[in-house]
């Protein structure tokens, strides 16, 4: 076990025995690492900041009602809820977004584009991302976080080694073997991506 997983543990220790201020340790011993994971995905400082704030109010919550099972992996898992808070800001913020002309499907002339999508197009986009999804699921932690950041996410390959404490030549190498690994996949499930 490395010492800052062990440290992590002390911390979550002192803090579960009554010494509130371990807990103010623990989430400034992260603090930077979950500021700059966040920031990376919504690129929008004030927007990261809210997150970042509900991300530790979360973790902290979920460890009072005892849901916490110390695995020695804190920072894996916190990064894990503010991967999750960003999506869900992300789905709100497409939920309340209101349309403009051109993306309702009008040209400045006022008419319907000829090559509107139909519901077809549609239910065959989100079946294909689900199917996509899915498969992404069942990569390996390292190779699962590589894709997420990078499509997902738009991460560029420096800044998916920065965020994951590796070289960038083993960010490309675990893309590398995601990618083979998700044609390997869809192969042996026979699914048509379109």
């Amino acid at each position: 076990m490395n010492v800052q997983a062990s440290s992590d543990r002390v911390l979550l220790g002192r803090y579960l025995s009554g010494d509130r201020s371990a807990i103010s340790q623990l989430i400034e011993r992260h603090s930077r690492r979950v500021r700059d994971y966040i920031r990376m995905l919504v690129k929008d400082r004030d927007v990261a900041e809210d997150i970042f704030q509900e991300t530790f109010i979360k973790a902290v919550r979920v460890i009072d009602e005892g849901r916490y099972a110390d695995n020695g992996k804190f920072l894996s898992w916190i990064l894990r809820i503010a991967h999750n808070q960003v999506i869900d800001h992300f789905r709100a913020r497409r939920q309340n977004k209101t349309l403009t002309e051109a993306e309702a499907g009008f040209d400045v002339l006022g008419t319907l584009r000829l090559a509107e999508k139909t519901v077809e197009d549609d239910l065959v986009a989100r079946q294909t991302e689900c199917d996509v999804r899915a498969l992404i699921e069942l990569l390996p932690p390292e190779q699962r976080e590589v894709v997420m950041m990078r499509y997902f996410a738009g991460a560029s390959f420096k800044e998916i080694a920065e965020q994951t404490g590796v070289s960038i030549n083993t960010a490309l190498g675990r893309m590398r073997y995601a990618l083979i690994n998700l044609r390997r996949m869809i192969k042996e499930k026979n699914l048509v991506l379109c």
